[in-house]
């Protein structure tokens, strides 16, 4: 039977929780970070596709250097038929075998054998020894090849540069290797070598491996952006005091001189009709600005009128705010105390009006215009009289506590010039200028340019104030000129006032906002003529900002068309306005600001104001809200800046359109603002606008966006209704009277998008929080079942969603039995979710599992009671060691309670026996010694709160009495061990060695904490990091593996555990490296139930994080791009320069110690770095040395807290083409993976779980053995259990478990790390054992080498990266054999033992060069080639002080590139590194 591995392996695709943007950024739960590094490796691979096409006549392929990125498309483009967010589309799906980087480098050099047929052709006995290719390329020969572009250097989503070709190679070309297995044909497939090209993955580098489902401390401060005061004007008295004809004593008037008065000639009519008609001018003036305001014309009005005007019009007003417009043109100037002067009844003398009387009739707020000559004398002394009328105020109310105090403040002033300035008298000019200027701003604006044109033209002011048009109607052109100059006026306000200022004068009151803008423009036209106005509060000058010259060209380009107008209204010519050009320059404007740095350093934009007024034309519309889309996009502080400009009341009265094209930019700018901002609930429901994204949350609604941009808006409108529902019953109530759930549960199947699936979960939990109406909705649409079908989803933040939803679905408060069934039936159906990979998903599950505590405390309390029973019985009466206390099930029970087949008699059930209960308290247990320090810190809390409510019970005497007996026990089996004193660093470990705890028999280890904390005499909690933790072994809770191993292998089993040569282990010897912003629990206080869930939370910072813009690694130019630009080079030179050294390393010594390193603990496990200098070291406890092999210097030392009695199985190096990750297994079954591993500072635990659990108890045993595959993201384990478990990187998931197929334990793995298909274990009774994981699990199981005359324990089994892609299997009597999988027997059996006591400790076989190496029990370390040859015999050099010279060894490694091989031996702390090169490695090869 021959078998080939074909690439036909179906990977998990992609899920994803984030919204795509222009270069659709990365989704947190996507299958891989698929921040995507093309690999270096992948100039060997091309290269050698190349010369395989070109040895068999086959055309040179194309290359395609854009395979699996998408390229960066425009957010507009995206709207258009692409995608506000879309990770799935721009994420592919996970490539079937996605290569590594050793195999990326599969090009080999060797000898020129002519006419022989390559070593690798099964069954060829005259293949040639040593391996090499037997043909060389002719046409590299005669000339070289050209090489096919590198890929870039790419996170799988946007291409920026091509870069250039490689140097020239050398004319002494490196032939072909064969391959084994008939992988050769991997080289042949041009959809393989693409995938080998352009993908490449990072793992465990996604924000939820940051954070763990914990939210980031908000860094922006909430800004009340409503007008929680707003006020309006509604009434106004127009007091006009102009006296026709008579000149009043202090004011001379020029002949001619200005005379217009609201745009009237006082002088025309008679004068009584000429002032009424500037009476109604005015008003009709002022009523363009605001119509609803309650006008009143005061013409020249006595002392006593304007008392009584200014009382009437407080006492109508109430609190609003009024308006005092005071024209003095006809009476003397005010007075330098501020006072200004009326008539008397005869028109026969000026009054003067007191500003301290003025106030006290018209009170506050009020709002002034001040048109007169030297109008600053009334502000100069306006707040003195104001803080005069509050003293009084004081006063009076000390004296009467029930006087009711009169308001004077606020105020607004607005005065026509300073102190000492006249009003303009040019007879070009109207006399009231300031109010012409205030109320007829486009009119005196025209006016105004005209006289300032320096230009000769016929154009007279009469003419251009006469522009066609209507203010109200935006396509004339009087009305866009006023739309102009509002986003003008608009747009200086808001850059040169402050922000509270800008809101209160523009944004809280149509008319105060009216004026401050126009008067802006008479700041700028009236110091022509050399007046200033004055403003209380003070504005800023603006007369000189960039924009009026904006505002001058839309003037001018207006003007120039007016000819045409008027013949077209004259002479009814065919003309058709041209619109000014004005928006579309500000918003591509706005399109450059969002394109360059100013939006990256959070300058706000100028243009603000000018989108937010093009929100009111349809025809700007859609462009208009994407740009402001993609502004929002910039994070909280573009969403803050938006709403407090005025944003919310356009964006809410949008929701109302029914135009599909707005659609997604709605949705979008909708999750912006809720994402930031949840206090728009209520606006949601007014008006029925949360039915806008309710439609489009239907599932057979269709969006204008393409391929799964669709689901991902539904996505958003369900954030959307998630955030109308929380802690908001109104929206709750409304949403569940809608179809909304039913939406919800339909989207729980869609199985292209996970970040749809996600905010379904989390739309239905706040739905239903605290609303049984809800709840029971739920069960009669079958919500609960629906949900657990996600338990198995392949997204991890899918599942957490979905337990949130469960969580916040139990409950309902009236207890039935129905409601009891339904809740007991989900916690069963959630148990299995306790051994979850993701610690975010378990922490999930524990915030379940305390709501389910509280809900059912009583019956926790005895579960808890009869778990110390059982813990008690297990301590007092151990079972024996005949492997069947696995009948017994969930629980233990001595033996005469048991019956003969060894199941628990029924007399001897507890109340708890086999109930939901006793089965989520265990895994509470269970997870009281997670490896993860936040799932344990939550494990721990709900097992102090159960055990304090259980003492206080009324069976706590009882309990109390268990615990005791249960103390002395473990007291009495801590005096059995020996115990080695250590101290803890950093605060994490305890400061003498009795705070430090043994193991104990039983369950108690892994229950103790806040109850026991003083139980082995110290103050240190096993939920801190760093404390002992101990793997379960009690068949009280691990009964699930069956038989005890057997078998003549024992015979064999390695007896390493009993050299006499070991140093004492050492454990919690350093500091233990926690998950990130970890926080240790407080003992001081009780623990409390329910745990909080900051899950929602944690996933609503994806939508106030930025989407449509690359990340800094993804910008050319910036440090992070650039440094990943230089790791590639770095890792192409190396790989360059290792290359031709593969024929050299099969036939010279490796006798060349160039280094040695004292690790100052016994090394047990050793692994190097790819490309970094860096070579991992474990002890034989539970420490991780990191060095700098080259410098000699370490860079960390840490705990990898797996608990006394166990040892790290493994180390390796992942991610190594970027920034590498350390992972590590150890033997009690948990795998932890460490960022930083390099620094002391800045290490942190991404990840970490117990991927082994119900290992099978053995005298003997491997412990865990794991190989990981960078190429599929799969680690695989095995050990002392009857599988080998595949665990998913991607989705944190096991995916597979192969059956053994064996009675034994497996001791070592490997696995083709191309394709990731192939999968090779060793087993402690010699048998060898080929899989085939794409297969059906029961014939998984393809090939099995097993020799019944040599049942000797397999130390190692490896198959190279690169190379011949051998594979090698190393037994414990010193035999090497060469497989073939396609073969039933090995093609060469080594005997690498010289003496028959001579064992086997270790076998290394180099992942590209035809070497590998053993270490012997008689510390001699010996390199052979793959022909058998032995190239060296080392002796690992040990300090003089050492005394024991036959040690035997315990670590080899070979680096994955460099001829370099590391080694150590027992008893002795240094590891020695040696080379077959001359010089020294280090410096022969330039990184």
């Amino acid at each position: 039977m021959t078998i080939v591995a074909h690439d036909n392996s179906q990977q998990p695709t992609h899920s994803n929780t984030r919204p795509s943007s222009a270069a659709s950024r990365p989704s947190p739960s996507a299958a891989s970070r698929t921040s995507s590094v093309a690999s270096p490796s992948t100039n060997r691979a091309a290269l050698d596709r190349e010369r395989a096409r070109r040895m068999n006549g086959l055309p040179h392929p194309a290359v395609n250097g854009t395979s699996g990125s998408v390229q960066p498309q425009s957010y507009s483009a995206r709207l258009n038929g692409a995608n506000l967010g879309a990770p799935e589309s721009a994420v592919p799906m996970r490539p079937r075998s996605p290569l590594t980087q050793g195999l990326r480098s599969a090009t080999h050099t060797g000898h020129d054998i002519p006419d022989k047929r390559p070593s690798t052709a099964p069954g060829d006995d005259q293949a040639n020894p040593a391996g090499f290719s037997d043909h060389r390329d002719a046409d590299v020969e005669a000339g070289r090849a050209r090489r096919p572009p590198r890929p870039l250097v790419l996170r799988t989503r946007s291409e920026f540069a091509v870069r250039t070709s490689d140097p020239e190679e050398s004319e002494n070309d490196i032939p072909r290797w064969g391959t084994r297995h008939g992988f050769e044909e991997h080289y042949e497939s041009q959809q393989f070598m693409d995938k080998l090209a352009n993908n490449w993955y990072m793992y465990w580098t996604e924000k939820r491996h940051e954070s763990t489902g914990k939210p980031l401390p908000i860094q922006y401060e909430l800004q009340d952006w409503r007008m929680r005061d707003r006020l309006k004007t509604v009434s106004a008295a127009l007091a006009v005091c102009l006296n026709i004809s008579v000149e009043p004593p202090d004011q001379l008037r020029t002949n001619p001189g200005a005379k217009l008065e609201a745009w009237t000639d006082p002088y025309h009519p008679p004068p009584q009709k000429a002032l009424e008609n500037i009476g109604k001018a005015l008003q009709t003036q002022y009523e363009t600005l605001a119509i609803r305001t309650r006008y009143k014309q005061y013409l020249d009005p006595s002392v006593e009128e304007t008392k009584k005007f200014c009382i009437s019009l407080r006492r109508n007003a109430k609190d609003e705010r009024v308006l005092l417009h005071y024209n003095g043109h006809g009476v003397p100037k005010p007075t330098a105390s501020g006072e200004i002067w009326v008539f008397n009844k005869n028109y026969t003398q000026y009054i003067p009006v007191s500003l301290y009387d003025l106030q006290h009739w018209l009170q506050a707020p009020t709002i002034f215009v001040w048109d007169c000559s030297e109008a600053g004398n009334i502000l100069n002394n306006y707040h003195r009289f104001v803080e005069k009328h509050e003293q009084e105020e004081e006063t009076n109310a000390a004296a009467d506590p029930n006087y009711e105090k009169t308001v004077f403040q606020p105020y607004i002033h607005l005065a026509a010039c300073a102190v000492k300035e006249n009003l303009p008298t040019n007879p070009l000019l109207p006399a009231d200028l300031f109010t012409a200027c205030l109320t007829t701003p486009i009119e005196m604006a025209l006016w105004f340019f005209v006289l300032q044109n320096p230009l000769k033209t016929s154009l007279t002011p009469e003419r251009a104030k006469k522009l066609p048009g209507r203010l109200q109607e935006r396509r004339t052109p009087l009305g866009e000129l006023n739309w102009i100059f509002t986003a003008i006026t608009d747009t200086i306000a808001w850059t040169t006032l402050p922000r509270h200022l800008f809101r209160k004068f523009f944004r809280q009151d149509l008319m105060v906002a009216a004026l401050f803008r126009n008067f802006l423009l008479a700041q700028r036209i009236m110091s022509v003529y050399g007046c200033h106005p004055q403003s209380f509060p003070e504005l800023p000058d603006t007369r000189q900002h960039p924009l009026w010259e904006s505002w001058d060209l839309a003037v001018d380009m207006a003007l120039a068309q007016l000819p045409m107008l008027e013949k077209k209204e004259i002479e009814g010519i065919e003309y058709e306005y041209q619109p000014s050009t004005f928006f579309t320059e500000q918003l591509t404007a706005f399109e450059v600001y969002l394109q360059r740095g100013d939006a990256l350093s959070k300058k706000p934009p100028e243009q603000l104001p000018v989108v937010l007024q093009v929100l009111l034309s349809q025809q700007h519309r859609v462009r208009a809200l994407i740009l402001l889309g993609s502004f929002l996009d910039l994070g909280p502080w573009s969403v803050q800046l938006a709403l407090s400009i005025g944003i919310f009341p356009y964006v809410l009265k949008l929701l109302q359109s029914t135009a599909a094209e707005l659609r997604p930019v709605m949705v979008f700018i909708w999750t912006r603002i809720l994402a930031v901002d949840i206090s728009c609930q209520q606006d949601l429901i007014k008006d029925n606008g949360y039915n806008y994204f309710s439609a489009i949350l239907k599932p057979s609604e269709g969006l204008p966006v393409t391929g799964s941009n669709n689901a991902e808006h539904k996505a958003m409108c369900a954030f959307i209704l998630a955030m109308l529902c929380r802690g908001y019953k109104p929206g709750q109530q409304v949403c569940n009277q809608t179809d909304i759930m039913t939406y919800c549960l339909t989207h729980l199947q869609h199985q292209d998008n996970a970040l749809l699936r996600h905010w379904a979960c989390l739309c239905l939990s706040q739905l239903w929080q605290d609303l049984p109406e809800a709840k029971w909705r739920g069960i009669r649409e079958n919500a609960p079942s629906k949900l657990s079908y996600l338990s198995k989803d392949p997204s991890c933040e899918v599942r957490a969603a979905m337990l949130h939803a469960m969580t916040t679905f139990i409950g309902i408060i009236d207890l039935t039995d129905e409601v009891a069934r339904i809740e007991e039936s989900i916690a069963w159906t959630l148990l299995d979710m306790a051994n979850d990979g993701s610690p975010m998903v378990r922490r999930e599950f524990l915030v379940f599992l305390s709501h389910f505590v509280v809900r059912f405390e009583s019956k926790f309390l005895v579960a808890a009671f009869e778990q110390l029973q059982e813990e008690r019985e297990y301590l007092m009466f151990p079972p024996n060691e005949d492997g069947s206390e696995y009948k017994m099930g969930l629980h233990y029970a001595r033996e005469e309670h048991r019956n003969a087949d060894g199941s628990i008699k029924p007399t001897e059930h507890g109340f708890a026996h086999n109930t939901v209960f006793a089965a989520c308290w265990k895994h509470a247990l269970m997870l009281n010694v997670d490896p993860h320090p936040e799932v344990q810190h939550d494990a721990t809390t709900i097992v102090d709160y159960v055990h304090t409510a259980l003492l206080s019970s009324p069976i706590g005497e009882h309990a109390q009495s268990y615990m005791d007996d249960i103390r002395k026990k473990a007291r009495r089996t801590m005096s059995k061990h020996h115990h080695t004193p250590s101290q803890r660093q950093n605060g994490l470990m305890a400061q003498t060695s009795s705070n430090a705890p043994l193991p104990s028999p039983g369950l108690l280890r892994r229950t103790a904490s806040y109850l026991f904390t003083g139980m082995w005499g110290g103050g240190e909690r096993p939920d801190e990091p760093g404390f002992y933790r101990n793997s379960p072994s009690s068949p009280a809770l691990s009964k699930q593996g069956s038989q005890r191993l057997k078998g003549p292998e024992l015979a064999a089993a390695p007896p390493e555990t009993n050299d006499p040569s070991s140093i004492h282990t050492k454990y919690h010897s350093a500091f233990e490296p926690v998950s990130g912003d970890f926080e240790r629990r407080s003992l001081k206080k009780p623990p409390t139930l329910p745990l909080q869930s900051k899950f929602l939370d944690w996933s609503i910072e994806l939508f106030r994080e930025p989407q449509m813009k690359p990340t800094e690694s993804d910008e050319p130019g910036s440090v992070e791009y650039n440094e990943r630009l230089w790791r590639r080079s770095r890792n192409e030179t190396i790989l360059q320069d290792t290359q031709p050294q593969k024929q050299h390393a099969g036939t010279h010594k490796w006798d060349n110690q160039f280094r040695f390193i004292n690790n100052g603990a016994q090394p047990n496990k050793l692994t190097f770095h790819q490309f970094e200098d860096h070579l991992a070291v474990a002890d034989n406890g539970n420490t991780v040395h990191v060095w700098d092999w080259n410098r000699q210097a370490r860079l960390t030392r840490f705990s990898n807290g797996n608990p006394e009695g166990s040892r790290i199985s493994d180390i390796k190096f992942i991610n190594e083409e970027d920034q590498a990750l350390l992972m590590t297994g150890s033997s009690d079954g948990v795998i932890r993976i460490y960022r930083q591993y390099e620094s002391e500072e800045k290490i942190q635990l991404a990840s970490s779980w117990r991927a082994l659990t119900h290992m099978v108890p053995s005298t003997v045993n491997s412990g865990m053995v794991f190989d990981w595959q960078q190429a599929t993201g799969r680690v695989l384990v095995a050990g002392d259990v009857r599988v080998i478990r595949v665990w998913s990187a991607s989705s944190e998931t096991c995916v597979m478990d192969i059956p053994a197929r064996s009675g034994s334990c497996v001791t070592s793995l490997t696995s083709d790390q191309m394709t990731g298909n192939t999968v090779v274990a060793g087993f402690g009774d010699g048998a060898v054992r080929v899989f085939d994981i794409r297969l059906r699990y029961q014939d998984s199981m393809v090939r099995k080498w097993k020799d019944d005359t040599d049942r000797q324990w397999i130390k190692a089994v490896q198959m190279q990266r690169g190379g011949q892609r051998e594979l090698l299997s190393a037994s414990r009597n010193g035999k090497v054999k060469l497989w073939d999988i396609r073969m039933d027997k090995p093609l060469r059996t080594f005997h690498t033992a010289k003496d028959p006591r001579d064992t086997l400790r270790t076998a290394s076989t180099h992942e590209h060069l035809p070497v590998f190496a053993v270490g012997t029990s008689n510390r001699r370390v010996q390199v052979f080639n793959f022909d058998g040859h032995r190239l060296s015999e080392l002796e690992p050099y040990s300090s003089f002080l050492q005394q024991n010279r036959g040690a035997p060894i315990s670590a080899t490694t070979f680096h994955p590139h460099k001829p370099i091989l590391a080694c150590a031996a027992r008893g002795d702390f240094h590891v020695n590194l040696f080379t077959c090169e001359q010089s020294d490695p280090a410096l022969s090869l330039h990184h």
